[in-house]
């Protein structure tokens, strides 16, 4: 029975996590975004007591991903509580930390995105730079340290309970308003569902292969956007009222309306390959995206 210390748990991927680890015999030490910021309050947990030093492993999930931190509120929740936490694992002597990360470290891309597809670091968010940041620090901590490390590259994650924007395009499908997205049929993106995810960090936890090793994560069944929401319809039994507005149309009023960048991810493709990762680990993912989608439509 693995012993696992869980950073981020209140978060959507971190509730999910911590309830199936519990559920299947795994001793989890949970702590949230909020006590790892409160530097100056000394709470009974992981930085202050050695009895969590027979950890396996940390799983760090927490992140700050959307455009709407600032430039020092992504430094300091995706860098420097990354360094915070990867520190004192190392102290404790903790065999294995896994970082998840985010594919949205890349551009929009008509290819398919592997390890070796080059970063663009000027047409990066500060929120992604800081990402990357981080993996650099995880990855020489690898190197100067006695401790493995795994890091995995997530597209957007969806599952019961999930909120932003997919919640809200979820909803919009369930009310039965007609949508603008049937002629956005030539994308591609790349999604993973939070029980695959979480199958995908159960399997790090212990595998011996995933050492010091960075994975692409999805549910390899990548989908349009009005692919998307014909299943977001399909799984809640309405019916699918996107009409055709040319993609042209779309970028115009885009660039009019100042929202360049929703309709980019809208109108764009962005495919990672998981190869490596199946390979390696001999894994699958365990769930359909009907599955997924069926259960982020639930009240």
């Amino acid at each position: 029975m693995s012993k696992v210390i869980l950073s981020g748990s209140t978060g959507f991927i971190g509730k999910h996590l911590n309830k199936y680890l519990e559920g299947n015999g795994c001793s989890t030490y949970a702590i949230s975004r909020e006590e790892l910021s409160a530097s100056e309050v000394p709470f009974d947990g992981f930085f202050s007591s050695e009895q969590h030093a027979d950890a396996d492993a940390v799983v760090h999930l927490v992140g700050a991903a959307h455009r709407s931190f600032t430039d020092s509120e992504a430094n300091f929740i995706n860098l420097e509580l990354t360094k915070k936490v990867l520190d004192r694992a190392i102290e404790l002597g903790i065999p294995r930390f896994i970082f998840l990360s985010s594919v949205n470290i890349y551009s929009e891309s008509d290819d398919i995105i592997s390890l070796d597809t080059p970063i663009e670091l000027s047409a990066l968010p500060n929120t992604m730079k800081s990402k990357l940041s981080a993996e650099a620090y995880i990855k020489n901590a690898a190197i100067e340290h006695e401790i493995e490390v795994v890091i995995i590259r997530s597209p957007l994650v969806y599952g019961e309970g999930v909120q932003a924007n997919f919640a809200t395009l979820m909803r919009l499908v369930g009310k039965g308003i007609p949508l603008p997205f049937g002629a956005i049929n030539q994308n591609r993106r790349s999604l993973v569902s939070v029980y695959n995810l979480i199958d995908l960090l159960n399997v790090c936890i212990e595998h011996p292969k995933a050492k010091n090793q960075t994975f692409f994560v999805s549910d390899d069944r990548d989908l349009s956007t009005s692919a998307m929401v014909a299943m977001m319809a399909e799984v809640q039994g309405k019916t699918n009222w996107s009409f055709f507005v040319p993609v042209f149309c779309l970028k115009l009023l885009g660039k009019l309306l100042g929202k360049q960048d929703v309709i980019e991810r809208l109108t764009g493709s962005l495919q990672v390959d998981i190869t490596h990762t199946k390979n390696t680990l001999d894994w699958q993912p365990p769930y359909s995206p009907e599955h997924g989608f069926r259960l982020a439509a639930k009240k």
